[in-house]
């Protein structure tokens, strides 16, 4: 007689098992107010992966100045990029998981999370496997690996897990800054922005978000994958291209130069009229729009400069889905089957 394999009754429903893309971005807070921002600089920089300091010297300046100070100017920055959506990096983060989902279609589930504040990584997983998903692929969106972004999004992917009985099957999408997927949508979008624009650029610059100079010391590949990204885009566009190294922080001495120190020097040089990208950044954010685009504009211009264009991240452009949609459909091989 052949077994059944029918559950019981009263047996808890199973959803079919499915395939899950879980998008991980770096976070933002829920509104922009200093007491919301105050809780999410609390998660951001209490991360021993973020700030690399003994926790006993570390945690009386976080608390004691920090946190008492820092929070209302981020405030009054996010106030001037607020969307009626929300965050801009909420906002393009949740368009990216629609448009990929769409073009992934029914046999995919695609969600997205931040790695501070909302939504939180544990509960995208949640919502993930009671859809059913028992096999999901963690899409860190940092093309360049960095201990700060990338391995502490796996580190919270991993907690997560480890607190579950049954867990997926995981994978995780690896770094991509020379990946030719990646460099082809680099090319492609800052080519076409470049196009639209009333004036011709005396120069490109590239703009990585910064780190202490330690970190690639210590071993961390970060600033070498910049600069190599740096290379390859200039050389698919044709253009040479500066690079620069943004939102330093704290006294100890951070990767040069500066792309703050850049902007007010360049008009001194002949340099009047700039494009400036952040390449490094998948989604615009705080640091693209209102650091570069409202500040950098603001130092350049006073500084004698001309012409300003700050060109947009990939974001959920054409070009930017159909490098992720690659990305990711190369890391469900064995999964999914041929299409």
């Amino acid at each position: 007689m052949t077994p059944s394999h029918d559950h019981p009754a009263d047996h808890p429903r199973i959803p079919p098992p499915g395939i899950g893309v879980l998008l991980i971005n770096l976070g933002t807070p829920d509104a922009p107010e200093a007491g919301a921002v105050r809780r999410y600089l609390a998660e951001f920089l209490s991360d021993p992966r973020v700030v690399e300091i003994p926790r006993i010297a570390w945690l009386p300046i976080l608390h004691g100045i920090i946190l008492r100070t820092r929070p209302k100017k981020s405030a009054e920055a996010y106030t001037q990029v607020w969307t009626n959506e929300g965050s801009p990096l909420a906002a393009i983060a949740r368009r990216q998981a629609k448009a990929l989902q769409k073009r992934l279609g029914a046999r995919v589930a695609v969600d997205f999370a931040m790695r501070y504040g909302n939504p939180g990584i544990g509960s995208a997983l949640e919502r993930m496997i009671a859809q059913g998903c028992t096999r999901i692929l963690a899409a860190p969106l940092y093309p360049q690996y960095c201990a700060a972004t990338t391995a502490t999004a796996n580190d919270a992917l991993f907690a997560e897990l480890a607190r579950m009985r049954v867990q997926p099957a995981s994978r995780i999408l690896p770094p991509y800054y020379d990946d030719p997927l990646y460099i082809e949508a680099l090319r492609a979008s800052l080519e076409r922005q470049l196009g639209k624009l009333d004036f011709t650029p005396d120069k490109l610059l590239l703009s990585f978000h910064g780190m202490p100079q330690r970190t690639l010391e210590l071993g961390d590949p970060y600033h070498c994958h910049c600069r190599k990204s740096a290379r390859l885009v200039g050389e698919a566009l044709g253009w040479p291209v500066d690079v620069a190294f943004q939102s330093r922080f704290g006294r100890a001495r951070w990767f040069e130069p500066a792309t703050d120190k850049t902007l007010e020097g360049y008009p001194q040089q002949g340099v009047t009229k700039l494009a400036i990208a952040a390449p490094g950044f998948s989604v615009d954010c705080l640091e693209t729009l209102e650091e570069l685009g409202i500040r950098g504009r603001a130092s350049f211009m006073r500084a004698g400069g001309a012409k300003f264009a700050l060109l947009d991240c990939l974001n959920d452009s054409s070009e930017g889905m159909t490098m992720l949609q690659s990305l990711v459909a190369r890391e469900l091989e064995g999964w999914l089957p041929p299409t």
